[in-house]
């Protein structure tokens, strides 16, 4: 990254200001970084093993395919699904909090039996499913986060503190050769006064 500077005493103390402010926040991006990354790695898992759980739970109601066949779907619905927000590393992140279903009347006498078993059944696969995309979709969310702080980690380490070092050096150099020149002149100058008063 080229930084745009002037070769000034002003221009320098900017320049210092901008790197100190990059180089006390680089330690709190990679805790960060860190920090969603695992995040993301948790997220992650519980997906996963929600996804076996929902198989798992699919598998053993599979007996029961042929009574499925006689449920009507239409009983059980999502009616809602509560969600807040908790800050993770400074990211906001989606919490699941409750899934409230809403479940239609049926004759007794007329349905099996085992509907409410049924009703349950779904109800668990239904928690199972949400939850498990819900997962998914917060790692997705935390991901993104991570990769655009790993993204600013990058740039403050890689590309602008060492920007900033470099401009510094080239000032103090630029200043430091112009302060030599400038004893060298004097140097020159006196040393002509003093060969001058010798001859006079």
């Amino acid at each position: 990254m080229s930084i745009k500077f002037q070769y000034n005493k002003t221009a320098l103390q900017e320049l210092n200001k901008q790197l100190a402010v990059r180089v006390r926040a680089l330690p709190t991006i990679k805790n960060k970084e860190t920090a969603l990354r695992m995040e993301v790695k948790k997220a992650k898992d519980y997906a996963a093993l929600l996804d076996k759980k929902l198989e798992e739970n699919i598998k053993t109601y599979e007996y029961m395919a042929r009574l499925w066949a006689e449920f009507n779907p239409e009983l059980i619905a999502i009616k809602d699904v509560r969600l807040s927000v908790k800050k993770i590393a400074g990211v906001n992140t989606p919490v699941l909090d409750d899934i409230e279903f809403e479940i239609k009347e049926f004759s007794l006498i007329n349905e099996p039996d085992w509907y409410f078993d049924g009703i349950t059944i779904l109800k668990e696969l239904a928690k199972l499913g949400i939850e498990r995309d819900f997962f998914n979709r917060k790692m997705h969310l935390l991901d993104h986060a991570r990769k655009k702080t790993t993204q600013k980690v990058n740039l403050y380490e890689k590309v602008q503190i060492p920007g900033y070092e470099e401009a510094i050096l080239k000032i103090k150099r630029f200043i430091e050769d112009e302060e030599n020149l400038e004893k060298s002149s004097m140097k020159i100058v006196k040393n002509r006064q003093q060969q001058a008063e010798e001859l006079a």
